[in-house]
């Protein structure tokens, strides 16, 4: 196993769109807001502006998570399982891991990990929710990260 290539999970493209969509719609807001502050006090922006600012801000927000999508995800290899994200980087060693679960948190469907420390840490991918959260993977996937933690701790399966 230790020659072999890791295995990676990301977020799908459509979780990865739907993320950036759910930050378009905050940015929308956030602008347009500020946009109707502007007009209260002085003159507002011209029709098309404000089409402009929503539509701009969705767009916006639809390809950084699709550019964020590709930056986030779990890859899991002999040396145990590493998370990553736009902002942060982690590693949890096998010898570390204690337990791995599907569980419920929120309305969605994710994977935890459990050290030895007693923390967990909930993994980036694979996960499955509602609307474009929904991955019809994610048992299959939820699976595969089990087999391998399996294989890692307690040294293969029999043969």
């Amino acid at each position: 196993m230790e020659g072999a290539s890791p295995a990676t999970f990301r977020p799908t493209p459509q979780q990865a769109f739907g993320h950036g969509l759910y930050l378009g719609v905050l940015g929308a807001v956030a602008s347009v807001g500020m946009a109707v502050i502007i007009a209260l006090f002085g003159s507002g922006p011209p029709g098309w502006m404000w089409a402009a600012l929503v539509l701009g801000s969705l767009l916006i927000g639809a390809v950084a998570g699709l550019a964020a999508g590709r930056r986030t995800g779990v890859e899991v290899g002999a040396g145990g399982i590493r998370t990553s994200s736009v902002f942060a980087e982690g590693v949890a060693p096998w010898s570390r891991v204690v337990d791995l679960r599907a569980e419920r948190r929120g309305r969605r469907n994710v994977v935890s990990v459990y050290l030895d420390s007693g923390a967990s840490v909930q993994l980036h991918a694979p996960y499955s929710g509602g609307l474009f959260a929904a991955d019809p993977q994610f048992e299959l996937k939820v699976f595969a990260l089990s087999h391998l933690w399996r294989s890692h701790r307690f040294g293969g399966l029999p043969g």
